[in-house]
């Protein structure tokens, strides 16, 4: 009969084989400068794209808590027409919303390109699993993670908000257009490509080549992950850290960076599509 010692040993030893270097690992750069120079690149990529909606999230929380109204009865709106009354120019704006904050993708795609590779990896994208090689493992794989990560996670954002530290998040206020579900569906695709191309497939493999560890590299990019996501409240910004931390794990086990969009597009989706479809009818969440 194992004991609790001998379980927490076998878990602890799991869990170290997880993170066990692998051929799959970047070649690490030995150079202390090299290694410097990545660390500054990673950090201009965040700052043109996902960092500097951490900057505006924490200064967003600031703004909130600074009101006389608790966090718990304002309203945090996301997806919002740009131009009401105007569809043909509010589609315009919520297309170019989509498709700019992609080419920061495109960046650090780019420069994934100049690193040494296995031979069978001819692009980034596939050095870090970001292509259509295992589309039906990765389609379950993605579909059993937004189960996981879904279902608790919406019992969390009920908890946050009964108990004050989040925020109402109002997912979808686009007028009632013809438009405006597909419209909803691409924004989920380009948050879940934009957030795990970057927050994992890159930053994973730059933090590992400039000699981080494992679970430094888990951790912080978790951290960075709750931050823009601190306009919500508290709760959006521990719900996305625990988040961080299981996609994480999982792209370190497979190597794979889609069916992390995989799960990230359907998770938004049911939450963008789902409110509108509740609000339509009458139901407030």
């Amino acid at each position: 009969m194992s004991t609790p010692a001998t379980t927490a040993t076998t878990e602890r030893a799991r869990f170290a084989g997880l993170l066990a270097p692998s051929e799959r690992d970047p070649a690490p750069v030995s150079d202390p400068a090299a290694q410097r120079g990545l660390r500054r690149e990673t950090v201009l990529v965040l700052g043109v794209s996902l960092g500097s909606s951490a900057v505006y999230a924490v200064l967003s929380i600031i703004e909130k808590l600074t009101r006389p109204t608790p966090l718990s009865q304002q309203t945090t709106a996301m997806n919002q027409s740009a131009t009401p009354g105007r569809p043909w120019l509010d589609l315009a704006y919520q297309l170019a919303g989509i498709v700019l904050p992609l080419v920061a993708v495109a960046l650090a795609l780019y420069l994934l390109n100049h690193i040494h590779r296995p031979a069978g990896d001819v692009r980034a994208g596939h050095f870090v699993g970001f292509d259509r090689r295992e589309p039906g493992r990765d389609a379950l794989r993605g579909l059993g993670l937004a189960a996981v990560i879904g279902i608790p996670g919406l019992g969390f954002y009920f908890l946050a908000k009964a108990i004050g530290i989040n925020t109402q998040v109002s997912a979808a206020n686009l007028e009632a257009v013809w438009w405006s579900a597909p419209v909803l569906v691409l924004a989920a695709i380009e948050n879940a490509v934009l957030e795990e191309v970057i927050m994992v497939g890159y930053l994973f493999t730059r933090w590992r080549q400039s000699g981080w560890s494992w679970p430094l590299v888990i951790g912080l990019s978790a951290v960075i992950r709750g931050s823009y996501h601190l306009y919500q409240g508290f709760g959006g910004f521990a719900g996305n850290i625990v988040m961080g931390l299981v996609l994480g794990l999982v792209f370190v086990r497979t190597r794979r960076v889609m069916p992390l969009v995989v799960c990230h597009a359907i998770l938004d989706t049911v939450a963008f599509v789902g409110y509108s479809v509740l609000q339509a009818r009458g139901i407030s969440l």
